[in-house]
């Protein structure tokens, strides 16, 4: 039944792995960088008094958990929402009739995929809302 999330799922998994894969090679090189550029104002400088240090001692602070929380809530509602859907619009959804017919599941799949999409896309763009209004306050 749950067919149809398992193409995406594995789509997604594969290219965040990729993605992260990529990321720590720049991420290496950036730190790479910025160790020459330290190297090279000992070097100019030779001492300690003119050295500036970028400030990396503030904590970032991550909105991981409320883009994950968000995202998660919008697939839940999304899957709650496509179920009533099919459940008021297919008069045998959920019986043995219905799961028999070949176009109630074709279209019912359809239904659960988009709302799955839809509300997980609109759990994102609440995730980012929140995250730029929080960055405007601290401005």
């Amino acid at each position: 039944m749950m067919d149809f999330i398992m193409a995406p799922l594995i789509v997604g998994i594969i290219t965040l792995g990729i993605y992260k894969l990529f990321e720590l090679f720049v991420c290496k090189r950036e730190r790479l960088t910025i160790i020459e550029k330290l190297n090279e104002q000992l070097i100019s400088s030779n001492s300690l008094d003119k050295l500036t240090l970028p400030n990396y001692t503030q904590a970032r602070f991550s909105f991981n958990a409320l883009k994950a929380g968000c995202l998660l809530m919008g697939v839940g509602l999304g899957l709650l929402v496509g179920f009533l859907i099919c459940a008021n619009y297919f008069p045998y959804y959920g019986t043995r009739e219905g799961f028999s017919n070949w176009d109630i599941r074709q279209i019912s799949g359809v239904i659960y995929g988009s709302c799955v999409l839809l509300f997980g896309g609109a759990g994102l763009i609440l995730a980012f809302i929140i995250e730029m209004k929080n960055s405007k306050e601290k401005k």
